[in-house]
């Protein structure tokens, strides 16, 4: 297993950082000199990719948080900031009174690269994703949008969030075989029946998978071991954890697949960048496999 993979027009570490945790949670955001030595534990441990979003913040009129608190990281990290790649999304509207919504038009979605352009304070995104597909307008269209701003030279890579493989395909027959960078849905022991077949097509056409909630959302992260006796004993044999066995076997579905898990401790970070260098042989995947894509898998 590479612990490099490629990712649109560059390579990152095959575990990245989900930042939203450190903004958007239950109970408000972490401190803020906790988030920073997160990000910097995550980044010295050989993280490369840093995932966030417009919509990771405290409230509707903070957005861009966490956006801005991993600029502020980077510029105090010592480490290479040249091989970092920060992937951030949009499309996803939050208002006065805490009100949702979705918009995947150009004007919006220019809007929010704009201003995420200030917030991680770079001339140009590195990946700019459709944080969730848009059902008042077209897929193509939204597609189009974001091609409409890379070529205005906003945004070097793109992707898509959410979206099933009817979409992913769409944007493929836009963008063009190569021009879609990555694929980011969910996809965990709890999550897969569905998502599995995305990661599969992604497979197919080159497209980074890139799994978000990789470890189960909530406390489903922490029972893993519990829940499922396979990976509570391969974590046993490796003397490791049960989530770095976890991620190491997701990395392990494909060359194109990347974690993102979360984290809001700095020691957790690390345990999931641990990930990189855990090889499971062929017959743990198999075993892990069948029990955790099977169609009896508990969703708790």
């Amino acid at each position: 297993m590479t612990s490099q993979r490629r990712f649109g027009t560059t390579t990152v570490s095959a575990v990245g950082l989900g930042a939203m945790p450190l903004s958007l949670r239950d109970g408000g955001p972490i401190d803020h000199d906790r988030a920073v030595e997160t990000i910097h534990a995550a980044l010295d441990a050989g993280i490369t990719l840093l995932d966030t979003a417009d919509i990771y913040a405290p409230s509707w009129d903070t957005m861009g948080h966490n956006e801005a608190l991993i600029a502020t990281a980077l510029q105090s990290w010592p480490g290479d900031r040249g091989r970092v790649v920060v992937a951030t999304k949009g499309g996803i509207r939050r208002g006065p009174g805490e009100s949702w919504g979705r918009d995947g038009s150009y004007e919006y979605l220019r809007e929010r690269v704009e201003k995420a352009l200030v917030n991680l304070k770079v001339d140009s995104l590195d990946l700019f994703c459709l944080h969730r597909p848009d059902r008042t307008r077209t897929f193509a269209a939204q597609v189009e949008a974001l091609q409409r701003l890379q070529d205005e030279g906003l945004v070097t890579s793109l992707g898509v969030s959410n979206a099933n493989v009817e979409e992913i395909a769409i944007a493929v027959e836009v963008l063009g075989e190569g021009g879609l960078a990555a694929v980011q849905n969910e996809f965990s022991p709890r999550f897969n029946q569905t998502s599995l077949d995305e990661l599969r097509f992604c497979g197919e056409h080159g497209i980074a998978f890139v799994a978000y909630s990789p470890l189960g959302q909530g406390n489903y992260a922490k029972s893993l071991g519990e829940r499922f006796e396979v990976i509570a004993e391969t974590a046993r044999r490796h003397g490791v954890t049960p989530q770095q066995v976890t991620l190491a076997w997701e990395l392990a579905l494909g060359e194109h697949v990347i974690v993102i898990p979360g984290a809001t401790r700095p020691a957790s970070a690390v345990d999931s960048a641990a990930a990189m260098t855990l090889s499971l042989d062929a017959d743990e995947v198999a075993a892990i496999s069948r029990r955790l894509l099977a169609s009896e898998v508990v969703h708790g």
